[in-house]
């Protein structure tokens, strides 16, 4: 029998569903956790009895005893926390977004390839059962060659912006802190990469407020193959949470709604079919124990390091094209 794995988890916000996960999994240890509230860390750490408790992130990143590291902290700490844990040979999940501009993206993605440890994300999308059955019917052709796509991140989670840390950050990005889900789940449904974005984006929902950054965004993204999508992310809406997305092919047509999703053939009342698999039906850790599969058989994680950073290209070129006011070219990172 080889040893347990022996894993660190930094941030525990969603982070302590990372802890759940992981204590889930088989011969997996959480070993220790991290966190600058020392409230929130000793409740935690009692809640799921982990015994090392830290403030200081190098004491998880630099232990010689772990082999693998969540990242769960604040989005400006991701890059250098996740430097320090591959250069210290540990495998790395991370928190979206990894980066915050492409020179911090490209510094991450040198030292993911130094240390030959896996680097992944928690684009937890793909693990929604719903997804996941579109993903396979487009693969077997049932909705013929997809042209157009509506992929909008609507969550009501304003109190985020105003109130909590990503309004003290130096910059934010509603993109990368939400948008980023249904760019990488339209690029893993299609197969395809984005090869140019468009966007616009306002501030009305937190004008009075002292959130410095715009709130809501629209981009259209052009993909290989001509295939057009337009994305919208808003943590405003007066409505309950959705990942709305919408497929146009030439032989079908999706649309993702609650309960039930609908598939169209045609425009006819007999054209119309409820798609009722299971959708969210997925929780912030369920693509951890891939994560541990892929580091014991030497394999990919569901969410390889190339994904990591071709969906960071496109929420960067997203955000430039907001303040270039003009259609630009996904500059390439990986």
């Amino acid at each position: 029998m080889s040893a347990p794995l022996r894993v660190g988890v930094i941030g525990l916000g969603v982070g302590e569903r990372h802890v759940v996960s992981y204590k889930s999994i088989d011969d997996v240890e959480v070993a220790s956790v991290c966190d600058l509230d020392p409230v929130r860390l000793v409740e935690v750490a009692d809640r799921h009895a982990v015994a090392g408790r830290h403030s200081d992130y190098r004491r998880v990143t630099e232990d010689p005893d772990l082999d693998v590291v969540s990242i769960c902290s604040y989005d400006d700490d991701h890059v250098d926390h996740a430097i320090s844990a591959l250069r210290h040979g540990k495998h790395v999940m991370v928190e979206k977004p990894v980066a915050l501009d492409p020179d911090a993206a490209e510094r991450l993605l040198a030292a993911q390839r130094e240390s030959g440890c896996l680097l992944t994300s928690n684009l937890i999308l793909r693990a929604s059962p719903r997804f996941i059955e579109l993903r396979a019917d487009l693969a077997a052709g049932r909705y013929g060659d997809p042209y157009y796509v509506e992929a909008d991140y609507l969550h009501q989670i304003l109190w985020k912006l105003t109130d909590g840390w990503r309004g003290r950050m130096d910059t934010y990005s509603v993109i990368y802190g939400g948008g980023i889900h249904l760019i990488d789940l339209v690029r893993w449904l299609l197969g395809r990469e984005v090869t140019e974005v468009c966007g616009m984006a306002n501030k009305i929902l937190t004008r009075d407020t002292a959130y410095r950054f715009h709130d809501s965004t629209v981009n259209i993204l052009r993909f290989e193959g001509d295939v057009l999508c337009k994305t919208f992310t808003t943590l405003g809406p007066q409505r309950t949470k959705l990942h709305r997305l919408d497929l146009y092919g030439t032989a079908g047509t999706f649309l993702n709604g609650i309960p039930t999703a609908t598939r169209f053939t045609g425009d006819q009342p007999e054209d119309e079919e409820a798609v009722s698999t299971l959708y969210p039906g997925m929780d912030k850790g369920d693509l951890l124990p891939e994560f541990v599969d892929a580091i014991r058989s030497g394999g990919d994680p569901a969410v390889t390091v190339e994904d990591v950073f071709r969906v960071m290209e496109v929420c960067f070129a997203a955000e430039r094209s907001i303040v270039e006011g003009r259609t630009v070219a996904v500059d390439r990172i990986f």
